[in-house]
């Protein structure tokens, strides 16, 4: 394998990096910034499962796999030839040692601690001998593997309430894999309903149930029904928002309503935005991400 390596500005990021696998037959296509430990080095940040909020940083080294040398090579003869690529530079073309990437993969994936008692583990590892609980879960298409700030705090609230409560029903709003639904079933949840709009979201969460053993109900969002003692939702601050009114109209009284996906700043907004049927709190935070609660009194 060869890589070929482009320094662009910004503006040429996203036209040459969709030329590369497009047309000229790049295996994968990744963006650096060409600052990156610097003085000039700057961030991009974005919330999960949002576009970038831009495409490139204004010095980018763009990196292209190819399988061959000569395809490298030409690729870079063809892109360089453009009217528009005047600004594109080569700054290297090298080859890459192969490796076994699916066992490189498997290693950036270890199991994570949400309680002394409580890990996700991957399939591929021994569960710690401390785990009483154990999520078996993969890498997948759908978001909530465990490693998010977000996804661990919902994790501990559940691991920390479960014992002083009964959850004869529970939601996962937008429930991604479904670690929540399968985190509340090995807590003594019962009556799952795991919802998302995205139809494989539905499917991970059915086969992520099935490899822990537990029992849900996945679907897409009108499989939510009736009143529940618990509602969780990690999504966005934006969707939660607009989804105030449906959410709350599914808490039974006594409920707790359990919120993530949410930015500091962003406390406010959503406490205005349930304030209508429910008074939400700040009750844990973790690398500038909260978790919002909410207990329904009448």
């Amino acid at each position: 394998m060869f890589e070929l390596l482009l320094l662009a500005p910004e503006d040429c990021v996203e036209p040459v990096s969709d030329a590369l696998i497009d047309e000229l037959g790049a295996l994968s296509v990744s963006v650096e910034d060409a600052d990156a430990g610097s003085s000039a080095e700057h961030a991009l940040f974005g919330e999960p499962g949002m576009p970038a909020p831009r495409p490139g940083w204004q010095r980018s080294v763009i990196k292209a796999l190819f399988d061959t040398e000569a395809n490298a090579t030409d690729a870079a003869t063809l892109l360089l030839a453009q009217d528009w690529a005047h600004a594109i530079h080569v700054q290297s073309l090298s080859r890459v040692e192969e490796q076994d990437w699916v066992r490189l993969t498997q290693s950036q994936f270890t199991p994570v601690e949400i309680t002394p008692s409580f890990w996700i583990v991957p399939s591929w590892h021994e569960a710690p001998a401390a785990a009483t609980r154990v999520i078996r879960l993969d890498p997948g298409l759908a978001f909530g593997t465990g490693t998010h700030p977000t996804t661990r705090m919902c994790l501990r609230w559940i691991a920390r309430h479960a014992n002083a409560a009964r959850w004869s029903r529970v939601l996962d709003y937008g429930c991604g894999s479904g670690i929540l639904a399968i985190a509340s079933a090995l807590h003594g949840a019962r009556a799952i309903d795991a919802v998302d709009i995205d139809p494989a979201a539905v499917t991970a969460a059915r086969a992520n149930a099935q490899a822990n053993g537990v029992t849900l109900n996945a679907g897409l969002p009108d499989a939510a029904v009736g009143v529940y003692p618990l509602v969780l939702a990690n999504i966005l601050a934006t969707p939660l928002k607009l989804l105030a009114p449906l959410l709350c109209a599914h808490l039974d009284i006594g409920a707790h309503l359990v919120l993530a996906g949410i930015l500091q700043r962003q406390a406010d907004e959503l406490i205005d935005a349930y304030s209508p049927w429910c008074s939400l709190s700040v009750s844990d935070e973790e690398d500038g991400w909260i978790l919002m609660t909410a207990q329904r009194s009448t």
